[in-house]
């Protein structure tokens, strides 16, 4: 029998505990989008659905004339399905690792290591890292979404060690001098930023725990007087303190850019970029990796001395971490988020309302659609039979398959697919 290279998967849910609860959830209406019978729990977190073949969730494939049940599966029995650079370049394996997240509290203040940095702690402490690849990863808010990315440019950071007395006593007044006296230096500045970021993240826990609590009363006090906050970023350090009391991590806002990104705005996080998630619902794209180091705002194992050392100290404002999106040359529906790793680009299809009949263009690489909103009828000679797409809808597409798209919807299409453009 002819064997069937377009079809559609139900992937993987990971319900962890900052996710939005029930229906809240940009995962959840996905989920049940694409599958009317799926049970949605109201009290229950749905935080990201995986879309990829990551052995800690592998997508089911929903064709019953295909023998493998995973994809991870059917892509060693067909390696081809990933085009033969991506195949020859990433051994056989699917290279990205596709995601819905829906953040309701903050995730770990973190940072991804880079190859050689992977295969040095996977072989140091395979319990707590425990692959050898890189993470690069990038996220495109589906709604308004918040996060932590990137060291502030000099000039903030002095402002809050200014105005934070509680801020400047953990960083201490020799590496706030060296910080200041830096300036217009980028090779000193880089080292002194190092030395307040480490300062502060070996405080004592008494220390740094004691100076929290007296920060928190202050802007707590001074917020029911009627007093702008703003100074010592108050709203974001109570929300933060809500969710982690008594967490260094708290104290990171007066080091990182605090992000607010616009629908289809993205951010690129490279290896050892520092950053956090802290509200509201993306698609996210990575290489293939579960590798994190963390620091602060999480229950989890947290690896202060790795972290310190391995960051990126280039000081840059938030508008520099906005990843721009190109529009595509040969199809006005698509724009392009290329990042400058070759593990995984992501499309935005917007298709309009009065385009009924739509392609989705062959690419040289296996590629994971995903519907956002709208309705069509899928055919592809490599399907066999049509497929429905609705919100929600998850399509695996071998590389160098077409798939035409018969829409029904009134309002058009918009969809994200992942695949690897080497």
């Amino acid at each position: 029998m002819e064997e069937v290279r377009v079809f559609p998967l139900t992937c993987a849910v990971q319900n962890y505990a900052w996710g939005k609860n029930g229906l809240d959830s940009e995962v959840a209406k996905l989920v049940i989008g694409g599958d009317p019978l799926a049970v949605i729990e109201d009290g229950k977190p749905y935080a990201e659905l995986w879309m990829g073949a990551h052995p800690k969730g592998d997508a089911q494939i929903k064709d019953n004339r295909i023998a493998q049940t995973t994809l991870g599966q059917w892509i060693a029995h067909f390696p081809a399905c990933l085009g033969s650079k991506v195949k020859d370049t990433f051994q056989g394996q699917l290279p990205f690792l596709f995601k819905v997240l829906s953040v309701n509290t903050a995730l770990s203040i973190q940072a991804h290591p880079n190859r050689e940095l992977a295969a040095r702690l996977h072989a140091q402490f395979p319990e707590h890292y425990p692959d050898n690849n890189h993470k690069p990863e990038m996220a495109i808010a589906l709604t308004r979404f918040q996060g932590l990315c990137g060291f502030r440019p000099v000039e903030e950071i002095l402002g809050f060690l200014k105005c934070v007395p509680e801020f400047h006593a953990l960083v201490g007044n020799e590496s706030a001098e060296e910080l200041r006296s830096s300036m217009g230096d980028a090779v000193r500045t880089s080292q002194a930023l190092k030395k307040c970021f480490t300062r502060m993240m070996n405080c004592e826990k008494k220390v740094f725990v004691d100076q929290l609590n007296m920060l928190v009363k202050r802007v707590t006090e001074e917020g029911a007087a009627g007093k702008d906050t703003s100074s010592s970023n108050g709203d974001l350090l109570l929300r933060l303190h809500s969710q982690y009391p008594g967490d260094i991590g708290c104290f990171s806002i007066y080091f990182l850019n605090y992000m607010v990104l616009d629908p289809g705005q993205a951010m690129f996080l490279g290896a050892n970029e520092p950053h956090a998630y802290l509200y509201g619902d993306c698609i996210e794209c990575m290489a293939c990796s579960d590798n994190t180091v963390r620091a602060g705002l999480t229950p989890k194992y947290i690896d202060v001395n790795t972290l310190c050392e391995m960051l990126n100290y280039s000081p840059a404002p938030a508008s520099s971490k906005i990843f721009p999106r190109v529009q595509d040359a040969s199809d006005p529906c698509v724009s392009l988020y290329d990042p400058p790793v070759p593990d995984f680009t992501v499309m935005r299809i917007q298709v309009p309302a009065s385009v009924k009949q739509y392609t989705v263009a062959p690419v040289d690489s296996a590629s994971i659609l995903l519907v956002i909103e709208g309705d069509a009828t899928a055919t592809s000679a490599a399907a066999l039979s049509d497929v429905t797409l609705r919100r929600g809808t998850v399509l695996f597409v071998s590389a160098n398959e077409s798939v035409s798209l018969h829409i029904t919807s009134p309002s058009g299409m918009h969809m994200f697919r992942a695949c690897c453009l080497l």
